[in-house]
């Protein structure tokens, strides 16, 4: 009974603290019965509406046990409790170090140069404390990165593999679900392209789209939620392409990514062309 009821009002759960210990005791496993993909789930408005605003406010998805407790489908429960570690141990290292990073950038550090580039950093004494530096950006950067972002993706996935009907009746979204695409997959650019992680995203979306691609062929199609996510996920990569092949030929840029895939920083966009110009 109360599982129904939790069902029939998901607000009820409180905020996004309450609905994380929900989602730990009432963690449901395995694939979805015929009967559970007829019944659709409404479009979760409070769920995508907090989910958005709170990353752009605080850079850090809070609800994201909110997507665990409401996917038909989630991962076994112990893979879920090291997820989130690994995710809150991973943001507070890209915290930390981004936080030191804005410091440095009041005392003149410029975002589009490496680490050992920066005239701020290269005439530092004694010589050992740009290693130092460099392992800053190295934890922020990469290791923080990953620690963040992997969990990240794979519960966004793990929530979107459950997100199929066969009821045509729910293959649309409503008017407010249209409204949020747009910050929903500003939101995901900004990720991408700060945070550097093109190669983690691109592969999560061609995986949604095989999945969707295979769950047609069983006549289930997306509900609102994974109509949703998807359509972030869409918008997301044309604002990536529509990024890159605007600063394709920006000699600066290049030089600070040379490599196979490039996507520039907005941060470091900002230091070269914005902020050099006050």
């Amino acid at each position: 009974m109360e599982a129904a009821r939790r069902r029939q009002h998901p607000g009820a759960a409180g905020g996004p603290g309450a609905q994380l210990g929900a989602s730990f005791l009432q963690a449901r496993h395995g694939s979805v019965s015929a009967d559970e993909a007829a019944r659709t789930a409404p479009f979760h408005l409070d769920l995508w509406f907090y989910f958005t605003l709170q990353n752009w406010v605080l850079d850090f998805g809070r609800p994201i046990a909110m997507l665990i407790e409401r996917s038909p489908r989630t991962l076994p429960r112990s893979v879920t409790y090291v997820s989130i570690i690994i995710f809150i141990m991973g943001a507070s290292i890209h915290l930390v170090g981004d936080s030191v990073n804005h410091r440095l950038l009041f005392s003149g550090y410029q975002h589009h140069l490496s680490v050992r580039e920066n005239p701020i950093i290269k005439n530092l004494k004694p010589e050992t404390l740009i290693d130092s530096f460099e392992l800053l950006y190295y934890y922020d950067e990469y290791l923080g990165h990953c620690m963040w972002y992997i969990p990240f993706f794979l519960i966004l996935f793990t929530y979107f593999s459950g997100c199929f009907t066969a009821s045509k009746a729910e293959r649309w979204m409503p008017g407010p679900a249209l409204l949020l695409v747009a910050p929903s997959g500003l939101y995901y650019w900004y990720l991408v392209t700060e945070g550097q992680i093109f190669i983690l995203f691109i592969f999560t979306f061609f995986a949604m789209l095989a999945l969707v691609l295979h769950q047609k062929r069983k006549r289930l199609f997306l509900d609102s939620n994974g109509l949703f996510l998807f359509s972030s996920f869409t918008l997301t990569l044309l604002l990536v392409a529509l990024w890159v092949a605007w600063l394709w030929n920006d000699p600066v840029l290049r030089k600070k990514y040379p490599g196979v895939i490039y996507v520039p920083e907005p941060w470091a966009f900002y230091t070269l062309h914005v902020s050099s110009r006050h």
